[in-house]
């Protein structure tokens, strides 16, 4: 007999792509597929009886493949275009600022 996390982890494999790509949808004329960045783990260790496990998992929605009468193009989430580009240009500038401090000297 598997252990679970053995048991959640060979299921888990069947999904791959099919976790970050969603049914395919239409409204008004314009066809859909939604696109996710999804993470998720499981863990577990310690003697049988004294054991302990656990998992979790994330999703973010980054936006969709659309399909219309312009054709197939990517519109991202601008929730998601947020969250990734405002840290990142944040580092970069902090970066930028101490290449220039460090050429000034």
């Amino acid at each position: 007999m598997t252990s679970l996390p053995v048991r959640i982890a060979d299921t888990l494999k069947q999904f791959g792509a099919q976790v970050a790509y969603g049914d395919e949808r239409e409204i008004e004329g314009t066809t859909f597929v939604p696109v996710a960045l999804v993470a998720y783990g499981f863990g577990g260790g310690g003697p049988e009886e004294e054991g302990g496990g656990g998992g979790g998992g994330w999703v973010v929605p980054v936006g969709a493949y659309v399909g219309d009468s312009l054709g197939v193009r990517f519109q991202p989430n601008p929730v998601a275009l947020a969250a990734v580009a405002i840290p990142l240009v944040w580092v970069s500038g902090k970066a930028l600022a101490r290449i220039v401090k460090a050429l000034k000297k």
